[in-house]
């Protein structure tokens, strides 16, 4: 099922996830995963984090190789932290679903250890380096309520919060809600 993706500046987006228990894992968490799967190639993103579909829970998907010709590789994280941080590097052109019409250059760390637990319980350990650490570490800022305009410039964010707020102004008035 293809879940609504939160947009800035919802609220909800700036919530800190909880912690999933390791006896937590149950046929709704697993449902939960997929449709977040489903979301994320239908967007198209690469990235996914619970937080950015109003359930607020440390879970992450990414799939940084999928391909619109089906092929497919998911990695579905559950409490994923990132343990190790090494060197500086800028992640280019940086987007989100949950920020529309927005393009920015990240400075990010080049390379990343990620500790996580897989949805069958199993402990992992991952190493990465330029855009799957990127990813990473876009993702993992959801989960503590954070969003990429906020690692930009000042000034960048301010002129992208005056536009979006402006956006949303006059979609208002084009789609005013219903009165009762």
């Amino acid at each position: 099922m293809i879940l609504e993706v939160l947009q800035f500046p919802d609220p909800r987006l700036r919530q800190v996830a909880a912690e999933i228990a390791d006896d937590a894992v149950d046929d709704e968490l697993r449902a939960l995963a997929s449709d977040m799967l489903e979301t994320m190639y239908d967007e198209p993103g690469i990235g996914l984090a619970a937080t950015q579909v109003g359930v607020p829970l440390r879970l992450i998907v990414m799939d940084l190789n999928w391909s619109e010709d089906g092929q497919r590789d998911p990695l579905v994280l559950l409490n994923p932290r990132i343990v190790e941080r090494e060197g500086r590097s800028v992640s280019e052109n940086e987007g989100c679903l949950s920020v529309p019409d927005l393009r920015a250059d990240v400075t990010r760390a080049e390379r990343v250890a990620v500790e996580a637990r897989t949805l069958e319980g199993e402990s992992l350990r991952r190493e990465a380096e330029g855009l799957e650490s990127y990813c990473f570490q876009h993702e993992i800022d959801h989960l503590d309520g954070k969003l990429f305009i906020d690692r930009i410039s000042r000034m960048k964010r301010d002129l992208y919060v005056r536009r979006r707020k402006k956006q949303l102004r006059l979609e208002a008035l084009e789609h005013p809600a219903p009165t009762t």
